[in-house]
């Protein structure tokens, strides 16, 4: 990851942290402790250097505002926020009563950048079926799919304890949303539209259901985490456990992994926080687009399917960088 945007030319303002609405209530404590769970892991001189300061138990807001700029990326391009969360799924290792759908490991041929079959040929022609990569097996094939598109999750086993899963790769085919299908279709409205209300049409219109979620050719394979301990986040993309809301996904041509972005969310519940790029996704693409990590479980997952709300986001890039993206006129 470069230590600036990477993408094709997004206008890059550097504002004053004045302009930051709620900056100064924000706990920049609780963002400096999820900032140092990853800033070692920024492949850039820059960043290592304030990693390091990160480590000397500077006083929080002092070390943001001395050692950063806030960069506008886009303008006044409107931010687009929604949540994820780490589901939890009921499960076995074995296939037995109720656990017939399995999640599988990520065959051997697929190559990062390249393209393997649809979800459509995968699930049709049982391309996965007997070749040992069956990593557990759920009793709802829905969940296996939102699972997919989180990325990772917990399976709590029949036969006892639990198993961590998080992503090993992708089949190469672009993620296309069941939400905006069914809108589409004309079965919802898009106010209408959550997680919640998809997963209850699929299970209300099995036949149907399996090929709206056919829809999205992309394909999802996981590799076993369960040394993660269980207090701690799922691992985001940086390999590094995540937290709740003060992680989020972003679109790394645009945000560097491991920087921190203050958000300022609008919508029914209004959130201004500084947050740790810590994560990507298929659906995060865009200069002012950001994913918000909203923790593990059911009541986490509800929260997140409610989130479809504008704003802004800003990037905190250190000095040096922040000037040589927008240099002083």
């Amino acid at each position: 990851m470069s230590s600036g945007p990477a993408a094709a030319s997004p206008t890059v303002e550097i504002l004053k942290f004045e302009e930051l609405k709620g900056w100064e209530v924000d706990d920049h404590q609780a963002a400096l402790d999820v900032f140092q769970n990853t800033c070692i892991d920024i492949p850039d001189p820059e960043w290592a250097s304030l990693c390091a300061l990160a480590t000397s138990q500077p006083d929080a807001r002092t070390f943001f505002e001395l050692f950063f700029r806030p960069v506008l990326l886009g303008g006044n391009e409107t931010a687009l926020f929604t949540g994820y969360f780490e589901p939890e799924l009921r499960g076995s290792r074995k296939r037995q009563g109720p656990y017939q759908f399995p999640i599988y490991a990520k065959p051997r041929e697929i190559r990062n950048g390249t393209r393997w079959f649809s979800r459509a040929e995968i699930e049709d022609q049982n391309l996965l079926a007997g070749r040992g990569l069956e990593i557990a097996f759920v009793d709802d094939p829905v969940d296996v799919f939102f699972l997919q598109i989180q990325g990772s999750g917990r399976v709590k086993l029949a036969e006892g304890g639990a198993l961590r899963v998080g992503y090993a790769g992708k089949n190469g085919h672009d993620y296309k949303s069941v939400g905006q299908e069914l809108v589409k279709r004309g079965v919802y409205r898009p106010h209408q539209v959550s997680a919640q209300v998809i997963q209850r049409w699929v299970k209300r219109n099995p036949v149907a259901g399996r090929e709206l979620l056919q829809h999205n050719p992309s394909y999802v394979f996981f590799r076993e985490v369960s040394e993660v301990p269980a207090s701690l986040g799922p691992l985001g993309a940086m390999n590094r456990s995540i937290t709740r809301m003060r992680s989020i996904a972003v679109d790394p041509d645009f945000v560097p992994l491991g920087a921190p972005v203050w958000i300022e969310k609008e919508g029914v519940d209004p959130l201004q926080r500084l947050m740790i790029a810590q994560d990507t996704g298929s659906a995060i693409k865009g200069v002012q687009r950001a994913d918000i990590f909203y923790g593990t479980g059911s009541d986490a997952g509800k929260a997140a399917g409610r989130i479809k709300d504008p704003g802004r986001m800003v990037v905190l890039m250190p000095i040096q960088i922040a000037y040589t993206l927008a240099p002083e006129g």
